[in-house]
């Protein structure tokens, strides 16, 4: 499951969507390569390079989440940051190993599993540009159901992060995820004590998949929680908004290295 470390300093875990793979959350190097972090990216049951055929379950991924980042990490404190599908995964492995967490981002992230329940925005497209969707070819149908400016950045972006993943993904492992796709208990629910260490949740305003307001709705269990929702993006917030989403992050980090300075964790 641990597809790629980078860098060096304390451990930041980094988990990616349904469907998708960790190269779908490279674009943080380019955020955080020069601050004293150790990213580790990790592949969930579904990616090309895992396979899980054991997984059947929200929950079984969940745990063998946790099962690789203790492996790895031992007893390490760290922070995780998770996008999708990867933010509920977050949000669990947080409460679950609280003391050990250092601080907690999502990005899109997924907050209600059901999604006839989801609080979510209209499908919006702000820019289009039929020269660049011909220029996607075959690639076309899954870059602009998910693509808010269909230009030709988000297209190169698209090919180089998302992709890869999608195209490499196991069928049979996401079917049977999906049909368990929620955990057992909300994290917050059943961790009712609010979060105390610093939190970061970016949102896109025109995500037509997760939204942002079922997200807004967990506002007071982190009490040290920015939340930021950028306009002109969707469910790939930070493909669509990297500048935005790294400031946001390098922020988020700031902060965490103070709070674990201030309260002695290594």
């Amino acid at each position: 499951m641990i597809a790629r470390v980078e860098g060096t300093g304390r451990p930041l875990v980094v988990l990616h969507g349904f469907g998708v793979d960790h190269r779908i959350m490279l674009p943080l190097e380019s955020m955080v390569s020069d601050v004293s972090w150790r990213r580790v990216y990790v592949d969930l049951s579904w990616a090309e390079a895992v396979h899980d055929a054991a997984a059947s379950s929200a929950q079984d991924v969940a745990e063998g989440v946790l099962a690789e980042v203790e492996e790895h990490l031992g007893t390490e404190p760290f922070a995780v940051i998770g996008n999708s599908f990867g933010g509920m995964i977050a949000r669990w492995l947080a409460h679950e190993r609280r003391i050990r967490v250092l601080g907690l981002a999502t990005v899109a992230g997924l907050v209600q599993p059901d999604h006839a329940a989801r609080d979510v925005p209209p499908r919006t497209v702000l820019h289009r540009d039929d020269a660049v969707l011909e220029r996607a070819g075959d690639a076309r149908d899954d870059f602009a159901a998910m693509s808010v400016v269909q230009d030709a950045r988000s297209l190169e972006s698209f090919e180089e992060y998302v992709l890869p993943g999608l195209r490499g993904a196991d069928p049979g492992a996401m079917e049977r995820i999906a049909s368990a796709y929620a955990l057992p208990a909300v994290p917050e629910v059943a961790h009712p004590e609010p979060f105390a260490a610093p939190t970061l949740h970016v949102l896109g305003r025109q995500d037509h998949v997760v939204g942002y307001e079922d997200a807004l709705t967990l506002r007071d269990h982190y009490p040290r929680g920015t939340y930021a929702v950028l306009d002109t993006a969707g469910h790939n917030v930070h493909l669509e908004q990297p500048g935005v989403t790294g400031a946001l992050v390098r922020d988020w980090l700031a902060r965490v290295d103070r709070h674990a300075e201030h309260h002695g964790t290594a």
